[in-house]
């Protein structure tokens, strides 16, 4: 017979008693332990968590369509002087061109991230 065997087999045998608890009798014991959660700190969090969670919905949005408009714009390869100079148009406009009403679309999309950007960091998310 194996010596591991034998030396088992003379081991007395503990049966687990009950756990003791602080918990008066009939009360349920807690399924999981309560974990705090971080409370908000400044008023609009406290007060309107839907306004600071739209702002950040807007956030996202405005830099996702402002990545995709940048992306699709052409270079016109003018260098440093056609990108501070410009180039020079006369007062009438006329209608716009599409790489024109591109370029408003994109600057009014940039000008809108700047400002919910701004209104996000003061709401404190």
């Amino acid at each position: 017979m194996n010596p591991l065997f034998m030396v088992a087999a003379t081991l007395p045998k503990v049966v687990p008693s009950a756990p003791v608890t602080a918990l008066p009798k009939g009360a349920v014991p807690p399924t999981a332990p309560l974990v705090p959660q971080p409370m908000p700190t400044t008023w609009f969090q406290m007060h309107m968590p839907w306004f600071t969670h739209g702002l950040a919905g807007l956030f996202v949005i405005f830099s996702i369509s402002l990545i995709a408009l940048l992306a699709i714009q052409t270079t016109k390869q003018e260098g440093l002087s056609g990108s501070i100079g410009g180039r020079v148009e006369s007062a009438y406009r006329g209608r716009l061109g599409a790489e024109e009403q591109l370029k408003r679309v994109t600057g009014m999309v940039a000008v809108g991230f700047v400002i919910v950007g701004f209104a996000l960091s003061l709401t404190g998310i």
